[in-house]
């Protein structure tokens, strides 16, 4: 067939990028090489649009053992010989489309990506944007992508530990699924994603190839439109039970000492573990493509090269020693195959029945190669100007806030996640430290280096979309603080950055700042970006989802009896915030959902303030002055206070204590760098003295159960309990989400 511009044009190519792919070569590329370049220049794979800016981040740290990005997953020194290994990715697309396979795939694209470096996954999160929940569209997208996490993660045996999901307007065509896996590894016993050694076997291991997935990484780098179920065969299909399998099989062949390098066939399949692999050794690779093991006839070579199957992996062997690993793949019952060998010259060249089907340089590929790399224009948002215009006088301060906080209490983003948590299997492997006692972060075991880790996924991307540097910075802060108010040392962040059309300027600008702020806290917690994911491409057809830079965060507790949780433990401890209330209701949960104001301002934020803040909890927990803590986020002190005093069917006895600011402000309103905590009586003296000139307040006390504010009885905890407890179950019911979720 005649290779066109137009062609080049219906796989996602510019006619500037199918110029460029012939100057490269030297020639007009054949169409499995223009689909290779489709594939591996995608936004999904370049980062052509994003790496200018990514390139800021503070990429660099003392505890890293590998360079950020140079490897699938970050990998961070957590002591006795051993490293955490962890990274976040998107399966944003995928999900929109059929949301079942495209967050159990996430699922397990994410944990391939940890145990190919050689580590075992011990613990999962993820980050979950839905539409409006009273929405059928809506019920139905949650239902499927919570089956599939629930499904892969739970059969994969790795436990669901943390999470967080938001639900607005703004994501009802365009859902985000966002997971985090993280994993224990011995500091020496690691696996590089580079090939090496002419003449070395390249191995395929794993899942054969079928047809699911093909396209999906350009699938991932466009806008999701009506016509995108017609594109269903980019959403792979997994099968956590083959992944299991090839896990064990993968961590017993490392132990052999027999593999050179190893990559799991993500994104774009065989073209890009076989390009960046070749790439980054600055080797080339003969394959030939009919030697891959498939599970459909007649495949043909640019099917074979783009297919993202799962449970599939990339494995350069040391020549001689190729039936050690094929033994211990028979032994797991998993296909395995020598597909071809690494070459000197730096070209992959790709056979089918000894005809070449497509001769490509390595290096051209790739990201930091030849795949182009964007400068996009920015503005700043005309919306910013209604933003910047909301004054909070303007909103008259209720005079009834017990209705204001049952309003508030059964709001879908803040009541209880549990219909979710309980589809997950958060206990599987006897690592997690939070089941019966919460902490801000999940609390993780890491058995075989004697320490414990602190993890978490964070992002109120309100506060992004109200100013997308200091929403970013938040982002980082809160992930920092539900750390720290744990007891672990912030480590490492991995970011899943999920925005809408690059070509917006609109959009770019949002990005662009959000990076800029994200850097700057990263710099200031000391938490360098280990690596992540860029997701592009998120439209809604009124534009598009509000920006949303997640955070993953990796802490650690050198012992795990250092831990701190955010329930109250005995009657009669008194409760005290630490930080400043301002009466800010900016971009709060209270302003937007029952007040109804769409554009303000993000609320109160200063980073040096954050960080003093963070280093005195750390300091009460060390010296064990508090006995829990628990950070001011969505819904304000209200919300904070319940959430802390449920776990024990506690109650509290609260009053303002200063009677200067709004009242609706001071217990609904989210300013940030607040922690609520509890002390023991016999403490207050030492507890006081430590904080110093810090600034906190004394609410009140900790009750058997009543619940009293400012001098009112409020009920008791089991009244709010039920609120919180019920409120999504209730929304749904009667819909066929809920018969879904209850029959998982």
């Amino acid at each position: 067939m005649e290779i066109t511009v137009k062609t080049a044009e219906q796989l996602r190519l510019t006619p500037d990028e199918f110029e460029l792919i012939k100057q490269k070569l030297g020639r007009t590329p054949n169409f499995t090489e223009l689909c290779a370049f489709s594939a591996m220049w995608s936004e999904h794979c370049s980062y052509k649009n994003s790496i200018k800016w990514l390139k800021t981040l503070p990429r660099e740290g003392k505890k890293m053992l590998v360079a950020a990005g140079e490897e699938n997953a970050g990998l961070m020194d957590i002591g006795n010989g051993f490293g955490v290994v962890f990274k976040i990715e998107s399966h944003n697309h995928p999900s929109a489309i059929e949301p079942f396979q495209g967050a159990a795939t996430g699922v397990g694209g994410i944990h391939r990506d940890i145990f190919t470096m050689g580590a075992r996954p011990i613990a999962s999160l993820n980050s979950l944007r839905f539409g409006n929940l009273k929405e059928t569209k809506t019920q139905r997208l949650l239902a499927g992508v919570v089956h599939g996490i629930g499904h892969y993660g739970n059969c994969f045996g790795v436990p669901t530990v943390g999470g967080e999901i938001y639900f607005e307007e703004c994501y009802h065509t365009n859902p985000l699924v966002n997971a985090m896996s993280v994993g224990i590894v011995k500091s020496n016993s690691t696996i590089s994603a580079t090939a090496k050694g002419a003449g070395n076997p390249v191995m395929f291991v794993g899942s054969a190839t079928g047809k699911d997935g093909i396209g999906g990484a350009s699938f991932a780098s466009a806008n999701i439109t009506e016509e995108s179920t017609e594109e269903l065969p980019a959403v792979q299909v997994g099968d956590p039970f083959q992944e299991k399998k090839l896990l064990e099989a993968c961590l017993e062949v490392v132990k052999t000492g027999a593999v050179v390098g190893m990559q799991d066939m993500g994104a774009a399949g065989i073209i890009c573990s076989t390009a960046e692999m070749s790439a980054k050794g600055n080797v080339g690779m003969r394959i030939d493509l009919d030697k891959v093991p498939a599970r459909q006839q007649n495949m043909k070579a640019w099917e074979l090269l783009l297919s993202e199957s799962q449970e599939r992996m990339l494995m350069v062997v040391e020549k001689g020693r190729e039936y050690e690993v094929i033994n211990i793949f028979e032994k797991w019952d998993l296909p395995c195959a020598n597909i071809g060998e690494v070459t000197d010259d730096g070209l992959l060249k790709f056979f089918m029945h000894g005809e070449l089907e497509a001769d490509i340089p390595a290096v051209e590929l790739v990201l930091g190669g030849g795949a182009p790399q964007y400068s996009r224009e920015y503005k700043k948002p005309k919306y910013l100007e209604q933003v910047k215009s909301f004054d909070q006088n303007d909103i008259e301060v209720p005079d009834d806030l017990k209705s204001i906080a049952e309003q508030i209490v059964s709001i879908p983003n803040i009541a209880s996640k549990k219909w979710i948590a309980v589809q997950y299997d958060s206990t599987v492997g006897t690592a997690n430290s939070s089941t019966n006692q919460p902490s801000d972060a999940a609390i993780i075991l890491a058995k075989e280096a004697s320490k414990a880790l602190a993890i978490t996924t964070d992002c109120n991307s309100r506060y992004v979309f109200a100013d997308p540097y200091k929403g970013a910075m938040i982002a980082v802060a809160e992930a920092a603080r539900n750390i720290v108010c744990s007891g672990g040392a912030p480590l490492g962040v991995t970011n899943c950055l999920n925005f809408g059309n690059p070509y917006d300027p609109e959009v770019y600008y949002q990005f662009v700042e959000a990076i800029k702020g994200m850097g700057d806290a990263c710099r200031k917690f000391d938490t360098p970006v280990t690596g992540g994911n860029v997701s592009f491409y998120n439209q809604n057809p009124g534009g598009a989802v509000y920006p949303t830079p997640t955070i993953g965060m990796v802490g650690l507790l050198d012992n795990v009896r250092e831990k701190m949780t955010l329930d109250f433990k005995e009657e009669g401890d008194i409760i005290f915030l630490i930080g400043k209330s301002t009466g800010d209701i900016n971009s709060s949960e209270y302003l937007h959902k029952v007040q109804n104001v769409e554009y303000s301002q993000v609320p109160h934020f200063e980073i040096e303030e954050e960080f003093q803040l963070q280093q005195k909890i750390a300091e009460l927990i060390k010296r064990k002055l508090i006995a829990s803590a628990h950070d001011v986020s969505e819904g304000g002190l209200f919300i904070t206070l319940a959430e802390s005093a449920f776990p024990n069917n506690l109650g509290f006895d609260v009053v303002a204590s200063d009677f200067n600011i709004r009242k609706d402000g001071y217990w609904f309103g989210e300013s940030q760098s607040r922690v609520v905590v509890s002390v023991q009586p016999e403490k207050i003296s030492e507890f006081k003295k430590t904080l110093g000139d810090h600034p906190y307040e004394e609410l009140g006390v900790v009750t058997e159960g009543s619940v009293e504010v400012d001098g009112m009885n409020w009920n008791n905890i089991f009244y709010w309990k039920e609120k919180y407890d019920s409120a999504i179950e209730h929304l749904l019911a009667g819909s066929e989400t809920e018969s879904e979720l209850s029959s998982l």
